[in-house]
């Protein structure tokens, strides 16, 4: 840094972790300023939670914006150094003694007046020097900025699956479970049937198995050539302008290129299969059931809170999907104490869904559904998380790797023996089934439906 700005003034403009010119500054709680480049590397490395590389004071905020103040003077400055640069006689023009004032972008070089309209440059596109680098640093900025993105997705799709194959088959074999004491209480004779279908769920989860476990090698991969290449451009915001100008295009041609084909998580979903004999059975138990005390509204908190719900023991986080929807809850007329009872609901069309059973104390306060503590409702949920479905039921909040049923959900309700069954219509197939036990109180039933 050699201009006619003075020393104390650049300095002001300095990251104090790279000690060069911050580049997309961004400034902590604490009036610290730094690249965020520069910040976000030493939060990722740094054990502690996020705090200032200077003062160590915590940062409440991780998502900084950029200091537009800051960014313009760094302008001023980085063109002061280059006007200066370029005006010295050891890097004028050695043939025609200009100002090389004009930046050639065919062949990456710097030109006086003069050069830039002869033969050899003449159709070339040519802009003046100062405005092409300032570009170019901006260009460097944005993309540094999208990689880190990218790093940082592939780092929460990783996150997801944070265990591997452990959620995935600790589900497969607790869904086999179900479909055993499904099978004895509809068809107990169905031995051989029984056997298959649970040896036909064993086969396709062993090879998701295989297609999760190369899926998270592609993202892991995919992480460690993103981050070689995010420390090569790290490295040209080292570079002065000149160098910039003639070294950056190929490496920002190399990074758009590694982010065009980013690998995506795998979500594991076993298919729905029949069970033998399934809706017969539950039709014996068949009741009509009366929806009333309606509830419509913009916001429905249930949906929002499955949408963000984070398991921090597993890592797993669900984003939240920005779109608008409007939300129908009914409650049924009359509770349940005893006995079977067997009823369907129509989620055809449906954007979110929640349909089971809810004790009445839930009825008169619709709030923290999904609070450990909280074992007033038990429901089968369906969100969207963005373009596709996901299952989940409550207490406790479980996510369910089995597709989503279209048309009618079956609800199950056996008082007796404290257990409660979904099953989707369609496919006589079960989608989940609640332990026995799970019933002291009174509960009726209840239904959610969402629409855009």
């Amino acid at each position: 840094m050699h201009s006619d700005i003075p020393e104390a003034f650049q300095k002001e403009l300095t990251c104090l972790v790279c000690l060069n010119y911050l580049l997309d500054p961004v400034t902590t709680g604490c009036g610290h300023s730094f690249c965020r480049s520069c910040l976000c590397l030493f939060w990722e490395q740094a054990e502690d939670p996020a705090s200032c590389p200077v003062c160590r004071q915590r940062s409440e905020q991780t998502n900084l914006k950029t200091n537009f103040l800051l960014k313009n003077l760094v302008s001023i400055a980085r063109k002061a150094n280059l006007g200066q640069f370029l005006n010295s006689e050891e890097h004028r023009c050695g043939t025609h003694k200009e100002t090389k004032k004009i930046f050639c972008e065919a062949h990456k070089s710097l030109l006086c007046l003069v050069c830039s309209q002869s033969q050899e440059h003449r159709a070339h596109r040519h802009r003046s020097t100062e405005e092409a680098a300032e570009e170019y640093w901006e260009k460097l900025a944005n993309q540094m900025r999208s990689l880190w993105e990218k790093i940082q997705e592939i780092e929460r799709n990783l996150k997801k699956d944070g265990r591997g194959t452990d959620p995935w088959m600790f589900y497969v074999y607790r869904y086999g479970d179900m479909i055993r004491k499904t099978y004895q209480m509809v068809t107990p004779f169905l031995q051989e049937e029984e056997n298959y279908y649970l040896g036909s769920i064993i086969k396709e989860s062993q090879k998701i198995c295989k297609q999760i476990r190369k899926r998270q090698e592609e993202m892991s991969g995919k992480k460690t050539d993103l981050k070689v290449i995010y420390k090569e451009l790290m490295k040209m915001s080292y570079k002065p302008d000149v160098e910039l100008l003639q070294e950056l295009g190929d490496k920002l041609k190399w990074s758009e290129s590694a982010q065009l084909h980013m690998p995506q998580p795998l979500l594991p979903e076993l298919r729905a299969r029949p069970i033998t004999g399934l809706m017969d059975w539950l039709n014996r138990f068949r009741v009509n059931i009366a929806f009333n005390n309606e509830v419509s509204s913009q916001h429905f908190r249930l949906f929002d809170d499955v949408r963000s719900l984070k398991y921090e023991h597993d890592s797993l986080c669900v984003s939240l999907d920005g779109r608008t929807s409007r939300y129908f809850a009914a409650w049924g007329s009359r509770g349940f104490t005893s006995g079977k009872q067997y009823w369907e609901v129509d989620v055809d069309g449906s954007w979110d869904w929640a349909v089971g059973v809810c004790k009445d104390s839930w009825t008169r306060k619709n709030d923290g559904i999904l609070k450990e503590s909280n074992r007033d409702s038990f429901l089968l949920v369906c969100v969207k998380e963005d373009h596709h479905y996901r299952l989940w039921t409550t207490t406790p909040t479980t996510p369910l790797y089995i597709e989503k049923p279209l048309g009618r959900v079956g609800v199950f309700l056996d008082f007796d023996s404290g257990s409660m069954s979904f099953v989707d219509v369609a496919k006589r197939s079960l989608l989940w089934r609640y332990e026995d036990g799970l019933f002291t109180s009174p509960v009726r039933p209840f239904i959610c439906t969402g629409h855009t």
